[in-house]
């Protein structure tokens, strides 16, 4: 379960989530199990962060920093993720169906039984513009 301080701060929108960060680099965001459907987290510091069980479903991530998350069992279907630095995340058995990952950079990732059913993991430009 998502830690409750966790959750309203980053419902304050991604300024409000990332100077919370830099004013609060030991702490490790738990967000597990957060209903985070459709949320604006563009350039979002998701470092180290526990997002597992999370639904992240139709979420803009672009730009993210997601290194070393764990995504474990998370929904990321039709989630937006351009240009997200995923590297050494745990995605195991994580939904990224329909997602654009295009430009992502998911180098050590743990994608084992992950649902890339339609993904867009083109290196460049999304094939959705804009979408």
């Amino acid at each position: 379960m998502a830690n409750s301080e966790h959750l309203a701060k980053i419902k304050e929108g991604v300024a409000a989530w990332n100077g919370w960060r830099r004013d609060n680099p030991a702490v490790v965001p738990d967000l597990d199990g957060a209903q985070l459907s459709a949320a604006k987290l563009v350039n979002a510091n998701l470092v180290k962060a526990n997002l597992s069980e999370a639904d992240l479903s139709g979420a803009n991530l672009c730009g993210s920093l997601l290194m070393e998350s764990t995504l474990a069992d998370a929904d990321l279907s039709d989630a937006k993720l351009r240009n997200a630095d995923m590297r050494l995340a745990d995605l195991f058995g994580s939904s990224l169906e329909d997602a654009d990952l295009s430009g992502a950079d998911l180098r050590m990732a743990n994608l084992r039984e992950t649902d890339l059913w339609d993904a867009d993991l083109n290196p460049g430009q999304s094939r959705r513009n804009g979408r």
